[in-house]
C-alpha cells in the first residue's frame, strides 16, 4: 500500500518473552559485518581542508579540532543547535567556506540556521550529516570501546551497541530527507541529490530518489487514502474471512505483511494466531501502525518496521528459515499500476519458505470485456459538443489517451469477460508483468448498440496450500445485501466461530473434496470496490450485435516514463455475424496511459 528508504536491521519482538532486546540478542552478527557498514567509518572530508578526505568521521573531526580549533560538538552543544541547525552549519561551512574564527564567534541567531538553502546536502551521502553529535564517543557503558573484547559476551554487547547506533543513524538520514523534502518539495530534493558528487565524495549509501517512489510512497502517508481501502467492505472482509478461516495456515506461523499501510492485515493475522507478524511499510504511516499495534496490545506478535522491503533484513533466525506467510494489499488500478507487485514478488525470492510458503493473495486474473459505456461517452466527450450553444470538442480529444477508472453497472457489459493475464503469485516473475495476450470477446446483447469502451477488471483468489486454482473455479461476486462483514466480524469481542472441518461445502480434505477458496471480485457484476473498473475509451466506437467478435492482442508494460504508471496498447479487428466467410475488418490500435 510509500523516499527510497536505506536497508535497516530491524530488532523483532520476540512472540515468546515480549523482548525486542532478547531478538537482538538472539541475531548472529558478526563485529565486521557492523564495523564495516558503519556510517562513521566511512571516508569523510575536513569542514575546513575539503581538499583532504580522512578514513573515517572521527578523524577528521579531530583532525578540525587539531588543526582548526573548531569542535562541531562543543560548537552545537554551546549553541543548543537541534539535530536540522547542526545540518545547516556543516553545510553552511561546506558551501561558503567561512574562516575558522567566524565559525566560533557564531551566536546561534543568524540566518543561516533557519535557512532551507542549508538543508541541501552539499556532498552528497556526507557521512558527518549522518553521524550525530558525539557518536563516536565511548563514554556509555553500552559503547564500544577501541580495546579487543575480552570474552564472546563482551564481544555480542558491542556489536549489539554499534547495531543500534547504525540503525539510529540510518533512520535519522531517512527522517533528514524526508523533512528536506517536505520544505523543499521533493522534485527540489531529488534534484539537488542527482547532482554529480564532489569528488571524492562517498557514495556508499542508496543512490538519489526516484521521483516517481518518492511521491508514490509519500502518498500512502495520508489518512484518507486508508479510510477508503479499509472502508471497501469486499476488499477488507476477503482479507478477513481468509485469514479468519485458515487456522490451519496461520496459526503459529510466522507471517510477512508487505505495505502494511494502518496494519490491519497484521492485525488479522495475529488475531488468527500468528506467532510472528512482521510489518513493513515504507510510507509515514507505519509510524501510526506501531500505535495502533501498541493501542491493541500486540507489540509481542508484531513488529511494524518503515523500510521498502527491498532494503530491509530480517532477523536472522526468520531469514534462515523462511516466513510462512506473505500476505499484502498490492493490488492497483488495472490490478498492476503502481508496480508494487514488484516489490511483493522480491519479499517472495528472499523471505518465503521454500517448502510450502503460502502467498496471500495466491492468484488473480486480469478480465476484458465489451462495455456500452455510453454515459461515460457522455460525460467525458460527448457533452463537450454543446456548450451554451459553443463548440467545445476539443476539449474531448486527449480523453482517448488515458484509461478511465470509474464504476460502471452491470448492465453496460455485453459480452463474457476474456482472462489476459492469470498471476499465479507463487512462481510469477516480474519479467513477465510485462505482456502480451490475444482476446476474444463476443456481444451478448439481443440488440443493436454500440460498445464505447473496452472495461479491465481483475478478480482475487485466496487458497490455504498456495496452489493454484482449478481452471472451472468461479470467483464469489458481491451484491448489495450480502452479509460481508458480519461472517467474519467479532461480536462483542468474541471470535467468529469457525466450522468443523467436517462439514460444510469445500472445508473436508480428502478425494472429492474441493478445496477452500476465499476470493472476491473488482467487475461491474460486484459491489464497487476502490478499484472501479479500468476503462479503454474507443475512438470509434463498434456497433454490435448478438455475436458480433472482436478479437485482438492486449498489450501491457510498465511506462518507461514512470514505473509506477502503465503503458495499454490494443489492437483489434470487428467482425458482425452477417458477415460470415468474410475477413474480419481492418485493425484498429489505441494506446492508453494508467495512471
Amino acid at each position: 500500500m510509500v523516499l527510497h528508504f536505506s536497508a535497516e536491521e530491524v530488532p523483532v519482538a520476540n512472540s515468546e518473552s515480549g523482548s525486542s532486546q532478547s531478538s537482538e540478542d538472539e541475531q548472529d552478527l558478526t563485529w565486521e559485518d557492523w564495523v564495516s557498514d558503519s556510517i562513521e567509518n566511512r571516508p569523510c572530508k575536513s569542514l575546513f581542508d575539503q581538499d583532504k578526505t580522512f578514513a573515517s568521521v572521527p578523524e577528521a573531526a579531530n583532525h578540525d579540532k587539531d588543526v582548526h580549533g573548531v569542535d562541531l560538538d562543543v560548537i552545537s552543544a554551546r549553541l543548543s543547535l537541534d539535530p536540522y541547525q547542526r545540518i545547516r552549519l556543516i553545510n553552511w561551512i561546506r558551501k561558503e567556506k567561512p574562516a575558522p574564527s567566524e565559525v566560533l564567534a557564531l551566536k546561534g541567531d543568524e540566518s543561516l540556521f533557519s535557512s532551507d538553502e542549508y538543508l541541501i546536502p552539499v556532498i552528497e551521502d556526507d557521512p558527518l550529516l549522518q553521524v550525530h553529535s558525539a557518536d563516536w564517543s565511548s563514554s556509555d557503558e553500552d559503547e564500544p570501546s577501541a580495546s579487543t573484547p575480552t570474552d564472546l559476551e563482551d564481544a555480542k554487547r558491542r556489536i549489539r551497541a554499534l547495531a543500534r547506533k547504525l540503525q539510529k543513524a540510518r533512520q535519522d538520514f531517512i527522517d533528514y530527507r524526508a523533512f528536506v523534502g517536505e520544505r523543499l518539495g521533493r522534485s527540489g530534493l531529488v534534484e539537488a541529490l542527482t547532482e554529480p558528487a564532489a569528488p571524492g565524495s562517498s557514495t556508499h549509501l542508496a543512490a538519489p530518489l526516484r521521483d516517481d517512489d518518492s511521491h508514490y510512497f509519500q502518498s500512502y502517508g495520508e489518512n484518507d487514502i486508508h479510510a477508503v481501502m479499509i472502508q471497501d467492505k469486499v476488499r477488507t472482509a476477503s482479507y478477513a474471512q481468509f485469514i479468519q478461516s485458515s487456522p490451519e495456515l496461520f496459526h503459529d506461523a510466522v507471517v510477512l505483511d508487505v505495505g502494511c499501510g494502518t496494519g490491519i492485515l497484521s492485525l488479522f493475522a495475529a488475531r488468527a494466531g500468528a506467532r510472528r507478524v512482521i510489518a513493513v511499510d515504507a510510507s509515514p504511516i507505519a509510524e501510526k501502525a506501531r500505535q495502533i499495534v501498541r493501542d491493541n496490545g500486540l507489540e509481542d506478535v508484531i513488529t511494524v518496521v518503515r523500510g521498502r522491503i527491498e532494503d530491509i533484513q530480517l532477523p536472522e533466525e526468520v531469514a534462515e528459515h523462511g516466513v510462512d506467510v506473505i500476505v499484502s494489499e498490492w493490488m492497483g488500478y488495472a490490478l498492476l499500476y503502481e508496480s508494487m507487485l514488484d516489490s511483493v514478488l522480491h519479499a517472495r525470492d528472499r523471505f518465503l519458505r521454500k517448502d510450502g510458503g503460502v502467498m496471500a493473495p495466491g492468484q488473480c486474473k486480469m478480465q476484458l470485456c465489451l462495455c456500452e459505456g455510453a454515459e461515460i461517452f457522455k460525460e467525458r466527450v460527448g457533452f463537450w459538443g454543446d456548450v451554451y450553444g459553443f463548440d467545445l470538442s476539443a476539449m474531448g480529444t486527449d480523453i482517448y489517451d488515458d484509461a478511465i477508472v470509474d464504476v460502471v453497472g452491470p448492465e453496460t457489459v455485453i459480452s463474457e469477460p476474456c482472462t489476459v493475464k492469470d498471476l499465479d503469485l507463487a512462481s510469477i516473475t516480474p519479467k513477465q508483468l510485462d505482456f502480451s495476450a490475444p482476446f476474444t470477446l463476443t456481444s451478448t446483447s439481443p440488440q443493436r448498440t454500440k460498445a464505447h469502451a473496452l472495461a479491465l477488471y481483475f478478480d482475487v483468489f485466496f487458497t490455504a496450500d498456495g496452489a493454484p486454482i482449478a481452471p472451472d473455479t468461479r470467483v464469489r461476486v458481491v451484491r448489495e445485501g450480502d452479509p460481508v462483514v458480519a461472517e467474519v466480524w467479532p461480536l462483542g469481542g468474541r471470535p467468529h466461530p469457525g466450522r468443523r472441518m467436517s462439514s460444510g461445502q469445500g472445508l473436508k480434505d480428502g478425494e472429492g473434496a474441493k478445496r477452500r477458496v476465499t476470493s472476491f471480485s473488482t467487475g461491474p457484476a460486484s459491489v464497487p470496490t476502490h478499484w472501479k473498473q479500468t476503462l479503454f475509451l474507443l475512438k470509434e466506437p463498434i456497433t454490435m450485435h448478438e455475436g458480433t467478435v472482436v478479437q485482438g492482442t492486449f498489450k501491457c508494460r510498465k511506462s518507461s516514463e514512470n514505473s509506477r504508471e502503465l503503458d495499454v496498447e490494443i489492437h483489434y479487428t470487428v467482425k458482425n455475424p452477417d458477415e460470415e466467410g468474410q475477413a474480419p475488418g481492418k485493425v484498429m490500435v489505441q494506446l492508453f496511459k494508467v495512471r
